[in-house]
């Protein structure tokens, strides 16, 4: 659901009737770079057409001779067929129950290279979670499938985590005449961070370090066949021979990893800003060490980021209109006086299917040794939910054919999220306040929620754990559901018309009479009006007679 040659190439006629043609964002943290010593991966699963939705297998055991069917992720269209492995593991959204959890991002590439097998990126994905407990048999999995079945996707980018290591593993097709893929695997050092956004971040690595890098045997030497590079084994570069480095690749994907490592690197970054605007300098790094250890909810605000505070905030601009609405509507580029400009492309987005934070980490107790932190729609406004390496089956509000795109249900929860940022869209810097009180709310009951029933399944068996976690998961899943819902009833009704309704501890103010209190009037902000002078000024000045 999130592809992209770059944001620019987004706009282009031959990618614009794709579903996959969207970006995506996954950023890392290793477990020396975290608070409390897990592994955390994030992923924004980006689409116009992406209903938000938990997907869920169960465990299974497989006769000799099965078979499992491939359809593209994307598009649903079958692709093949392959054969089952005896067991496969249960999974719940993009975990596992051994705790492995693995995202992507989506960076397209030479276009000729476009995968001609069965495998698509996204079937990697859940049949690796099926078929590994670690994240390096995950990679063994997943090149083993292209190997054999061929590879069907794009450029792409994988995070894969463990409780012990997480990777960021690169791929691309080799186009029509191999079906197969070249690829390269980095282990992200313990104490680092690191993210991709849709452009390959794996530029020069080493090629005898099996402890940190793992390739393909021709990721070189094919490079090299097809005109793409010419130099030293040493001084190969996997993003510049294989992706396309332009102004979208960079300002509209880079950017996003940019704006995670200035967060946490107390402005250390700024050099890069060369590399990000202009293409120039030094590449910015796979991962850098961070000034201080993050959380999981320093990684949900991240999830939620629009450049604020940076030179590309999305608020401070014309774009952002009257009520400094960090959104911007597509197309990404768009051409006045025949000069094309783009619109920033920052992490949170309205088109988000899902997004999750995924946490990893072996003390804790076996049935939650992976923590997904799931929220659906756009992350900026939605609730962070516990899923469990051991939850049985979705929460029904999360539940796939609980609603679809094109069917609204007012029990589903990416729906009643809809419903709330919709809103908000309209008139962000007035109702923003009013959200953040709700979903600060929930999400504090939730972290305390999860925090006591670590300690409460700490001695119980693992059945009795995991109903423990089941329970916390669909009350708070529920709850969320129905708060949002009266959340968004709410900002109906209070700033309905353009008004802004008075409220006192929690109530909407009435009267003596029990009419409703004269609303207060929120305008505009000062530069939407300086804006409509420089305009029209003179037209609308008040003129005394």
């Amino acid at each position: 659901m999130n592809k992209t040659l770059s944001l620019i190439a987004l706009a282009a006629a031959a990618l614009a009737a794709a579903p996959s043609a969207e970006a995506c964002t996954s950023l890392i943290a290793a477990r020396g770079a975290t608070t409390d010593g897990s592994t955390m991966i994030t992923y924004a699963a980006d689409s116009h057409v992406l209903y938000g939705e938990l997907y869920h297998q169960a465990a299974a055991d497989h006769a000799p001779g099965s078979m499992r069917v491939i359809k593209d992720w994307d598009t649903g269209v079958y692709r093949g067929e392959i054969p089952e492995v005896a067991h496969t593991y249960a999974t719940i959204g993009n975990m596992n129950e051994h705790g492995l959890a693995i995202s992507e991002s989506t960076w397209g590439g030479r276009p000729e290279l476009e995968g001609s097998g069965i495998v698509d990126y996204g079937s990697l994905i859940y049949i690796a979670l099926q078929r590994a407990t670690t994240a390096r048999e995950a990679i063994t999995v997943m090149t083993t499938l292209v190997r054999d079945y061929g590879y069907a996707s794009e450029g792409e980018s994988f995070s894969i985590a463990d409780a012990s290591e997480v990777w960021i593993m690169e791929m691309i097709g080799k186009g029509k005449a191999d079906k197969g893929a070249v690829w390269v695997a980095r282990r992200i050092p313990d104490n680092c961070i690191s993210g991709h956004a849709n452009h390959a971040r794996i530029h020069r690595f080493p090629l005898d370090e099996p402890q940190t890098t793992l390739y393909s045997p021709d990721v070189i030497s094919f490079a090299r066949e097809q005109g793409y590079y010419s130099g030293t084994d040493a001084d190969f570069d996997f993003s510049k021979a294989y992706a396309i480095t332009d102004f979208g690749a960079l300002r509209g994907c880079d950017a996003r990893v940019w704006s995670y490592f200035n967060r946490f690197s107390d402005g250390g970054v700024d050099a890069y800003l060369t590399w990000i605007d202009e293409g120039r300098g030094e590449p910015m790094p796979l991962w850098i060490e961070p000034t201080r250890k993050l959380s999981a909810d320093d990684l949900k605000w991240m999830m939620r980021d629009h450049f604020e505070g940076t030179p590309y905030d999305m608020t401070k601009d014309i774009g952002a209109g009257p009520f400094d609405v960090p959104y911007r509507w597509r197309p990404m580029t768009f051409t006045v006086d025949s000069v094309e400009y783009t619109n920033e492309r920052a992490i949170a987005t309205q088109q988000t299917g899902f997004s999750f934070v995924a946490s990893v980490n072996a003390s804790r107790p076996e049935a939650m040794r992976g923590i997904l932190w799931f929220g659906v729609d756009d992350a900026n406004t939605c609730v962070y939910v516990p899923v469990f390496n051991s939850t049985p089956e979705p929460p029904h509000q999360l539940a796939p054919g609980n609603g679809d795109m094109l069917t609204l249900s007012w029990d589903a929860m990416f729906w009643v999220n809809n419903y709330v940022a919709n809103q908000a869209y309209n008139r962000y810097s007035q109702m923003i306040g009013d959200i953040r009180a709700v979903q600060s709310a929930l999400e504090d009951g939730i972290t305390a929620a999860v925090t006591k029933a670590q300690t409460d399944i700490a001695a119980m068996p693992y059945a009795q754990a995991q109903a423990t976690l089941a329970d916390v998961t669909n009350y708070w899943t529920a709850k969320a559901t129905s708060d949002y819902k009266a959340l968004g009833d709410k900002l109906l009704v209070k700033y309905l018309d353009g008004n802004i309704k008075q409220e006192k501890d929690g109530q909407f103010v009435r009267t003596p009479e029990g009419m409703c209190a004269r609303p207060t009037f929120g305008g505009y902000n000062e530069r939407y009006y300086r804006s409509i002078v420089n305009e029209c000024g003179e037209h609308l000045r008040v003129k005394k007679y």
